[in-house]
């Protein structure tokens, strides 16, 4: 099944906070939303309507959920960056969920590490 959605830009690098990156969580509809997988930063505003504040991808809006989607959790305490504890099954789940996301969204740039 072809995806929805294509990128539709060349990948870009520009490295982004994490306080930077809580701007883009869909409370704003004059802003995109951006949402981090494994340190990459994709815009999903195509998709908007998933990602939007009480919808069902909400909780990895605006930050790095890489943690909750390995695990296949919607738990706001699990949408975080940090997945060194997950499995190797789990892992599995998370780079499929990139690749995924890759195939799908504009790449607008990379988690910078906090100073």
């Amino acid at each position: 099944m072809e995806p929805s959605t294509k990128p539709t830009q060349p990948p870009k690098d520009d490295p982004i906070t994490v306080e930077e990156l809580k701007q883009y969580d869909g409370t704003d509809p004059s802003k995109p939303v951006y949402v981090a997988v494994k340190g990459t930063v994709f815009d999903v505003s195509p998709r908007r309507e998933m990602y939007s504040p009480g919808k069902g991808y909400s909780v990895f809006a605006g930050k790095d959920g890489s943690r909750g989607l390995g695990m296949s959790d919607l738990k706001p305490e699990n949408a975080v960056a940090d997945y060194s504890t997950l499995d190797d099954k789990q892992m599995k789940v998370l780079d499929d969920w990139h690749a995924y996301y890759t195939k799908r969204y504009n790449i607008v740039g990379k988690v910078a590490p906090s100073s």
